[in-house]
């Protein structure tokens, strides 16, 4: 038998909100037989085998078609991972070999998910998908009922090992009160979809395996717990607080604004989608659009004339707010088939971001082109959005003077770069003196300063963003731009989390950007902060030991109303 779970659980908070419910757990994948059978016809296994793969793949799309923004997105990006052409030769090859079908597909995928987890970052993050698409075909193959979410018949929190995308994409609010599974890490599909719902998440949480079905939890995805079987007073006081919540955020609207009138501007983080649905929220703009998708899984980059089609309607959706575009972050960890860097013993510590552009400039200044043409094209039909460019792993003043002789050259009014690493964190007055602003990309700068992997579910405790290591670095980059006067943002994933919003403001932020769930308990917080009041929860941040002690002054600290949230 399992073991009891600990009362508390701690894993990673990746989906704010709080909620108290039942736990219904997710079936366990198919298995296949503990025999092997004997193949006659290794043709048609192969045929079999690829015939699942192609199921899969259609049944991804015809979901997708059905969703759109994030969602159909990321369907669409495991349609074709079911369709790679890599993937179908090794798993032709096991079947011609002998095998029967449904062990080449899982074979075959089990070595690609360990070519991913090796290559580390983004690519480790889609092992899981991986492992959604081989279940699937298994299921295909063996005859078996498909992979899928349970239906208790009341609202539950939804625990899994894992929770794969096409599952995650299906999921009822109405029924499915939070998550919790206990692999996962802050970048995965998984954790982008649960923040589109708006659903309190906590992921990469070691003992939710042992979670008994239909045992009461209480989920607090602001501070990374799962509580089991919670006393009557705490599940009172949480089902109380999400009420609170739910009401007080229904109210939220605005521009961002500290309780004296100092503004912050609140932000979205934006990638593929449809712009008029990103346009639809209420925020002053996009402080961090993700390019990628119109890079990745291609096999030659897209045109110029595409790349300005896709801009123009994003900034014409966003007609009198900024638009801070992103250009490629790719190479190493997010390869493209057209853009090879070479083998690299670390990923994460090589050819991405702006490096990118030495093997293959033509694909940064491509990307520079098509910007400026669809400003000029968006401008020319109408108001359209104040745009701004920045370029991402950015490690010295000369790669910012680069960067900006590059964009201004294109025709940017307003260019900056992003501080992911210490060094540009440490330096971050010389590179302000080269750029018009500078945006903080918190996951991984708090990955190179922990020295963690940001895609490992072991080490949350580093990649917390309130290590006072990480703060005393944005510290740093806050002082420099109020010292010049020039703007700084953070658009990494601790903007999201309403107290430490606070502290980022004290710590000299000028704009936050996040998922748009998390917008309207950012500027209710913050709205019941002075900037003075901001700095002190900052100074307190700063002198804590831990992150655990961090949140604690801070919470005890803020404003009641905060608090309550």
């Amino acid at each position: 038998p399992d073991p009891a779970p600990e009362r508390v659980l701690k894993g990673i908070a990746a989906g704010p909100g709080a909620a108290v419910a039942p736990v219904a757990r997710m079936a366990e994948p198919p298995a296949l037989p503990e025999h092997e059978p004997a193949v006659d016809d290794p043709v048609a296994e192969e045929n079999a085998a690829l015939g699942a793969l192609d199921e899969v793949a259609a049944e991804l799309d015809r979901r997708a078609a059905d969703l759109d923004g994030e969602a159909a997105a990321v369907l669409g990006a495991l349609a074709l991972m079911a369709r790679d052409p890599d993937l179908r030769r090794q798993v032709g090859e096991l079947a011609r070999d002998g095998r029967p079908a449904a062990w080449a597909v899982h074979t075959a995928c089990g070595r690609y998910q360990d070519l991913l987890l090796a290559a580390g970052g983004y690519l480790a993050e889609r092992a899981a998908d991986l492992g959604d698409i081989r279940d699937r075909a298994v299921a295909v193959l063996l005859g078996l009922p498909m992979p899928g979410l349970p239906d208790p018949g009341h609202p539950h929190v939804l625990v899994a090992r894992d929770l794969a995308p096409a599952d995650t994409v299906r999921l009822d609010p109405a029924k499915v009160k939070a998550i919790v599974t206990r692999l996962g890490g802050p970048t995965s599909h998984t954790v982008i979809l649960a923040r589109s719902l708006g659903l309190p998440a906590v992921v990469g949480c070691p003992g939710a395996e042992h979670l008994v079905e239909g045992a009461t939890v209480a989920v607090d995805g602001d501070a990374g717990t799962v509580e089991v079987d919670p006393e009557p007073e705490v599940a009172e006081r949480i089902e109380g607080r999400a009420e609170r919540r739910r009401v007080l955020l229904a109210e939220s609207r605005g521009p961002g604004r500290t309780a004296d009138g100092v503004p912050v501007a609140l932000l979205l983080n934006a990638g593929e989608g449809d712009p008029d649905e990103a346009a639809a929220h209420d925020s002053e703009g996009i402080g961090l659009l993700r390019t990628e998708f119109l890079f990745l899984d291609r096999a030659e980059p897209p045109t110029v004339a595409e790349q300005t089609e896709v801009y123009t309607r994003l900034f014409r959706a966003f007609a009198g707010r900024v638009v801070t575009v992103r250009t490629l972050d790719a190479g190493s960890d997010k390869p493209l088939e057209f853009a090879p860097t070479g083998e690299e013993a670390n990923p994460a510590l090589g050819v991405r971001g702006f490096r990118t552009s030495r093997p293959h400039p033509d694909l940064l200044t491509d990307q520079l082109t098509a910007i400026a043409a669809a400003e000029r094209a968006a401008a020319a039909e109408g108001p359209s959005a104040r745009v701004r460019v920045m370029a991402p792993m950015v490690s010295t003043a000369a790669e910012a003077a680069e960067f900006a002789e590059l964009a201004r050259s294109a025709g940017a009014a307003e260019v900056g770069v992003m501080v992911e690493v210490p060094a540009a964190a440490l330096l971050a007055d010389r590179l302000l003196r080269r750029v018009d602003f500078v945006s903080i990309g918190t996951n991984d700068l708090a990955q190179y300063t922990m020295a963690a992997d940001r895609t490992l579910d072991g080490l949350p405790e580093l990649l917390d963003p309130w290590q006072p290591a990480l703060l005393h670095l944005l510290a740093k980059v806050g002082r420099a731009g109020e010292g010049l006067g020039q703007p700084v943002g953070v658009c990494g994933e601790a903007a999201a989390d309403p107290l430490l919003a606070c502290v980022l403001v004290g710590l000299g932020a000028t704009s936050l950007s996040m998922a748009p769930p998390a917008l309207p308990a950012v500027r209710y917080v913050l709205a019941r902060h002075t900037q003075a009041e901001c700095r002190r929860l900052a100074e307190l941040a700063l002198a804590a030991e831990d992150p655990e002690h961090a949140r604690k002054v801070v919470r005890e600290a803020a404003h009641p109303e905060a608090v309550l949230l």
